[in-house]
Formats: structure tokens, sequence, C-alpha cells
């Protein structure tokens, strides 16, 4: 005996209500095998339910694109941030900087290593650390670090800080589109149970085999269970002589 199976993707969800829609407007209501009121909550809930699956593929799409430009300015951050730490270390090593010049950047005046900059909360205060840190020192005249410059260190930071900034935005963007496309999905699938208890209802009278077909014209889905298909294929090929 074969069951139905209600939809579980958008495109199916679209598809079932399309299929009934384009009933309800072909057919006159006391032809129909579903009620005019849920025609008509069907007819004013599609468009709503469309457009918010488009509003979320496209915040989606938005966000993808535009974090591979914002994985680059992370990338280059961090080169320039690593690098400006590193060219100081070697300074000191050289004698042609002091090691207490390292506590203008929040680090211990014996720390060699490169700090750690997994994440991008690390990335976030390392730079501002460098750039607070060697504005003090020139302005209390001493030499700055070059090559990189702070300079170049700041706009690399700070187009990593605004793509940074955007990107969250974006992520925020999606998940309330996200969120409001699952409640119209719950919303869709309470449409579409109804409207197939509907139209099985209408068909009840009638042996299940025309029943079946005819709830098919409104977008209904029947499947077979593997171990009727099975049974079904044998019944085929014993009436056809095949086998």
């Amino acid at each position: 005996m074969p069951y139905r199976r209600l939809p579980n993707t958008d495109k199916a969800r679209l598809k079932a209500m399309n299929i009934a829609l384009s009933k309800g407007k072909e057919l006159p209501p006391f032809k129909l095998a579903y009620s005019q009121k849920t025609f008509q909550n069907l007819q004013s809930f599609l468009s709503t339910y469309d457009n918010a699956i488009l509003f979320y593929r496209q915040s989606y799409t938005m966000q993808t694109k535009k974090n591979k430009e914002y994985l680059v300015s992370l990338k280059k951050a961090k080169m320039y941030i690593s690098h400006f730490i590193q060219v100081m270390n070697m300074a000191i090593l050289r004698g042609d900087l002091q090691p207490a010049v390292r506590k203008y950047f929040g680090i211990d005046v014996n720390e060699t290593k490169t700090p750690s900059l997994s994440t991008e909360s690390d990335v976030i205060e390392w730079g501002a650390r460098l750039i607070d840190g060697e504005a003090k020192r020139v302005i209390e005249g001493n030499t700055p670090v070059t090559n990189p410059t702070i300079a170049l260190v700041r706009v690399r930071y700070e187009t990593f800080i605004d793509k940074h900034h955007h990107q969250k935005t974006l992520q925020k963007n999606t998940a309330r589109a996200l969120e409001n496309l699952t409640e119209l999905r719950n919303e869709a699938d309470r449409i579409i149970l109804h409207i197939w208890n509907e139209v099985e209802d209408s068909f009840k009278d009638l042996p299940g085999d025309l029943m079946r077909e005819k709830a098919k014209e409104y977008g209904l889905v029947y499947v077979y269970r593997k171990n009727e298909i099975g049974s079904i294929n044998f019944f085929k090929s014993t009436k056809t002589g095949i086998g």
C-alpha cells in the first residue's frame, strides 16, 4: 500500500503548492477538491514564501561572495602585524632597539616569540596594540619601526576591520533570513498537509488506485515501500510473462 510523502525541501514545497494553486485557478469552487478558504490561504501565502526563499538565497550568496574578500584582508592583516613584530624583535636582537620597546605593545621585555594570530580576535587585539604603541613611541621621539611601517600596518588593519564589520552584518542578515524562512517552512508544511487531507477526503469514496490518481493531479506524492516495489515488479512480470 503506497503512502504519502510530504515535501521536505523548498523546491518540493513550492512545486506541491503551485500544483494545488493551479487546480484552484483552473476549476470552479464546486469542482475543486479542497475548500475555497484553503485556496485563499494558499494564494496569499505562496508569494510570501517564495520571496523569503529568494531573500535567503540572495543573503547567503552575498555572504559567501564577500567572505572571499574578507579572508584575503584577514590574511594580509595577519601578515603585516606578524612582520612588524618580527622586524621589531630582529632590531632588538641587532641592538638597534632596546628590549624595553616591547612594553609599548604590551609585550614582556623578554618575550621573543611572535604572538598567536590564529583567531579574528587575536588580529583585532594585536593590530590595535601595535598602532597605539607605535604612536606613543613616535610621539616620545623614538625612531619608528620600518619595513613595514606602522602606516602600512594600519592600512591593512583598517581594511580588515571594515570587512570584518561588513561580514558580521551579512552573517546576521543571513541568519535572520534563515530564521524567517524556517518559520515559513513550518507554515508551508501545515498548508500542504491540510490541502492533501482535504483532497484525499474529497476522493475517499473512490477505489484506492483511482483515488490516488485523482489526488496526484493536486500534487500529492505517493511512494511504495521497498518490499512493496519488489512485489509489484513480480506481479507485473508474472502478468506479462516476462522473467
